[in-house]
């Protein structure tokens, strides 16, 4: 190890990202004589948190109310009810601000640092770990843990060529869905319930988003098998990501799962536009004598909708004027507006996945205190 390493300690956390820092702080924060060890397999700490956002780092959600806010898990929302009645996302803020770290809300709810770098919330993390004597240690892979007969635990911990045996009187593991700690959790007699990636884009090739990469829309509905998700939507070289792509597929993780990530998505670029208000649009627009001579392409009929994927959108009824557009051809254009139908052809590929659904099974966490219903400590 890269210092002696103490063999006994109170508190092990396993797992350097978020969820690892904040539990081991809080820890250490209770008790100012607490040990506390993260354990950290790769070589930096809060990797995932430095690349969230674009960057950015998407902290958490501006929904202050338990009851709503577990409207927003795909699983697992009934249970976490308790618990955001005792920390929730204004705690988060709170938590954060208390240390000089103020957030802001975006139009869709999500919430980032003023600042617009995740680097302030990695390093306001790792300060608030320092200042409450949060023992680090990276490149520390824990090969193996067993519960010992005193009633903590023991593990072995590999760095570079050293093996170690540490104890600890309690034991979090912080690690989302490495499954080399899922089998850890496993051999202490959790069941676990088998992952699935459940945040990811879509892979799609169609000539009405090619060569747009980088094209946003702000405000866009997406749906996929009776499930619905609403918000920013950005067009990929791949296909498509944004927050409302992403959403879709937490919720829709295990039916496109089982779909092997094939199946059709319906996109309503105007948000929440119905037919009519659509058409009236529409109609608005060829009626005006001084688009009688215009393209139908020159310029967006709706300002929500990028002049480029515009273009595309109403190439398929013809470059014509606005004066020789049927009725028939407005009626095409407004139901590819508001119900463009577009074949996903697999997800995004991460080395890691940021999300998955599945892991230790719910039934087996108590969520009073976030322990396990099967193992003591």
């Amino acid at each position: 190890m890269s210092t002696k390493l103490s063999p006994i300690w109170d508190v092990i956390v396993i797992g350097g990202g978020a969820a690892g820092f904040f539990a081991a702080i809080r820890a250490a924060e209770e008790n100012s004589n607490l040990r506390a060890l993260i354990l950290e397999k790769a070589s930096q700490t809060l990797g995932k948190v430095l690349i969230s956002g674009g960057g950015r780092c998407n902290v958490t959600h501006a929904c202050f109310e338990p009851v709503k806010l577990i409207t927003h898990y795909p699983r697992g929302g009934n249970e976490l009810r308790g618990a955001f009645s005792r920390f929730q996302p204004k705690n988060t803020v709170e938590w954060f601000e208390s240390r000089n770290v103020k957030l802001k809300v975006e139009s869709d709810g999500r919430m980032f640092p003023v600042t617009d770098d995740s680097n302030t919330i990695a390093n306001c993390l790792r300060d608030a770990a320092k200042q409450a004597r949060v023992r680090i240690e990276l490149g520390a892979s824990v090969l193996g843990v067993e519960k010992t007969p005193q009633g903590g635990f023991r593990l072995e911990v590999q760095k570079e060529a050293q093996k170690v045996f540490i104890q600890t009187k309690k034991l979090m593991f912080a690690t989302g869905g490495d499954r080399k700690s899922q089998s850890l959790i496993q051999s202490l007699g959790h069941s676990i319930v088998p992952q699935v990636p459940s945040l990811f884009t879509f892979n799609i090739k169609d000539k009405r988003i090619d060569g747009l990469a980088g094209v946003a829309v702000e405000d866009v509905t997406v749906k996929i098998d009776g499930l619905t998700a609403r918000g920013p939507l950005l067009i990929t070289h791949w296909g498509m990501s944004g927050p409302a792509v992403l959403r879709l597929s937490a919720w829709g993780a295990r039916i496109l799962f089982d779909k092997h990530y094939a199946s059709l998505l319906t996109v309503n670029w105007l948000g929440d536009y119905k037919l009519d208000a659509t058409l009236e649009v529409l109609q608005r627009n060829k009626d005006w004598h001084e688009n009688a001579r215009k393209k139908v392409s020159a310029n967006s009929a709706f300002s929500q909708v990028p002049l480029r994927l515009w273009k595309q959108l109403v190439y398929f009824i013809g470059d014509k004027n606005w004066a020789d557009v049927s009725k028939a051809e407005l009626q095409k254009l407004a139901q590819e507006l508001i119900a463009g139908e577009y074949k996903i052809q697999g997800k995004g590929q991460f080395k890691d996945e940021f999300v998955t659904c599945g892991g230790v099974s719910l039934k087996e966490v108590d969520f009073k205190t976030m322990q396990s219903r099967i193992v003591d400590g």
